[in-house]
C-alpha cells in the first residue's frame, strides 16, 4: 500500500478549502483540481452520468464483497481527482477512510468515461496517478464503448472482475 506524500497531503487540505466554499459548492460540474491547487471544472452531459450509472450497477452485482460509487475524490501528487466510477473492497474502504477526505490511497478498481472534452494525455496522466495513489487497475471507458483495463500494462480483461465487458452499448 503506497504511503501518503506530502503532496497528496497539500492536494487533501486544498481540497478542503474548496468543498467548505459555498459559491463552489453550488457549482453543476464536475470539479477537480490540478498540480498547483487550482480548480478544473469538467461540465458533463446527461449521456455522462448514464455511463457511470450503468458501470457503478454493473460493479456491484459483479463485486458483492466492496462497493462502487462515483464521482470519488483521491488526493494524487498531480491535485485531487474525481474518478468517474470505483470500486473498493470492504477492507480497501476502511484503509482509504483512515487517510482522510479525501482519500491519499485510491480504490482497487478507477474508472474514467472520456467524452468529447478528453484526450489520451489526460487520460494518461490520470492512469498513472490512480497507480501511484494504490489502484490496482484503471479502466477508460472510450466513447465507442470500449473498455481499456490497465494495470502494470494493458490487459485483455480486468483481473480484479473478468467477467466486466470489454464494450458497454449505451
Amino acid at each position: 500500500m503506497p504511503t501518503t506524500t506530502t503532496s497528496a497531503k497539500k492536494h487533501q487540505e486544498r481540497w478542503h478549502e474548496i468543498v467548505e466554499d459555498p459559491l463552489l459548492g453550488e457549482l453543476p460540474y464536475k470539479v477537480e483540481t490540478n498540480h498547483r491547487g487550482q480548480i478544473v471544472l469538467s461540465p458533463h452531459k446527461n449521456r455522462h452520468a448514464r455511463r457511470q450509472k450503468r458501470i457503478e450497477k454493473q460493479l456491484d452485482a459483479l463485486l458483492p464483497s466492496g462497493e462502487a460509487f462515483q464521482e470519488w475524490a483521491i488526493a494524487t501528487t498531480g491535485g485531487t481527482k474525481q474518478a468517474d466510477v470505483i470500486w473498493a473492497s470492504d477492507e480497501r474502504l476502511e484503509e482509504m477512510e483512515e487517510t482522510g477526505d479525501p482519500t491519499t490511497l485510491a480504490p482497487e478498481i478507477c474508472v474514467e468515461v472520456m467524452s468529447e472534452s478528453n484526450d489520451w494525455a489526460e487520460m494518461e496522466a490520470k492512469i498513472n496517478l490512480y497507480r501511484e495513489a494504490g489502484a490496482e487497475e484503471v479502466w477508460v471507458v472510450e466513447q465507442d464503448g470500449r473498455v481499456r483495463f490497465l494495470a502494470d500494462e494493458e490487459l485483455e480483461r480486468s483481473t480484479l472482475a473478468p467477467d466486466f465487458p470489454t464494450s458497454l452499448q449505451f
